[in-house]
């Protein structure tokens, strides 16, 4: 019998993982105008709040997977892929210590936790995210946040790998262009996660 939403995402074994969710990515000081204008089409923000609402109140922890570079770059691999090349053209771009790498208001709160990391696209590689999530008994992870293009897709294929499983909540995450990051969530998060809206979420977490 397939596993339900309730028993996969149920909060005594699961984690809330908002990737990317900052002001400098999709917030008032974005660095990439089409993701936020594609956020906004899909109320991902919106979406990911309720998500990150209800997981709190549940008792789920939730972690705010940040990203972030030091002025003098330590930490980071600066030209090994063209898109980093690209972004680090900007001397400015999400330092460490600037407004840009804060979580956006509506998802951020006090009692989360953040897994910050300096290097690639996802939130498992050179962190301690896996050590915290699995000293909190964390088997399923419940998946919100940017992008369809990079960071979802190897968020589910670390978790997956790492022996987690993955919930991927459908409209609270985002890619460009719109087309694009609608089949990458059918043809390849859709091959790793189970997939649930924001609302099924909510309401799995408030079943008895």
């Amino acid at each position: 019998m397939p596993i339900t939403l309730t028993e996969l995402a149920a909060p005594r074994h699961s984690a809330v993982l908002v990737m990317e969710m900052q002001r400098g990515v999709v917030g008032d000081l974005t660095s990439f105008p089409a993701l936020a204008e594609a956020c906004a089409e899909r109320d991902v923000v919106d979406n990911a709040a309720r998500v990150a609402a209800a997981a709190r109140a549940a008792g789920v922890p939730v972690v705010q997977c940040t990203a972030a570079f030091r002025a003098d770059r330590a930490g980071s691999h600066t030209d090994n892929a063209p898109f980093i090349r690209r972004l680090l053209r900007d001397p400015a771009h999400m330092l460490e210590g600037t407004p840009a790498i804060e979580v956006v208001p509506d998802l951020a709160d006090p009692a989360d936790l953040e897994s910050r990391r300096y290097h690639g696209f996802s939130p498992f590689t050179g962190t301690s995210l896996d050590q915290t999530l699995r000293s909190l008994g964390v088997r399923t992870v419940v998946a919100v946040g940017v992008s369809l293009n990079l960071g979802v897709p190897g968020l589910c294929l670390e978790a997956v790998n790492l022996g987690y499983r993955v919930v991927a909540v459908t409209d609270a995450m985002a890619g460009v262009p719109a087309d694009y990051a609608d089949a990458v969530l059918t043809h390849t998060v859709g091959l790793l996660a189970a997939r649930a809206t924001a609302g099924e979420l909510v309401r799995a977490w408030k079943t008895p």
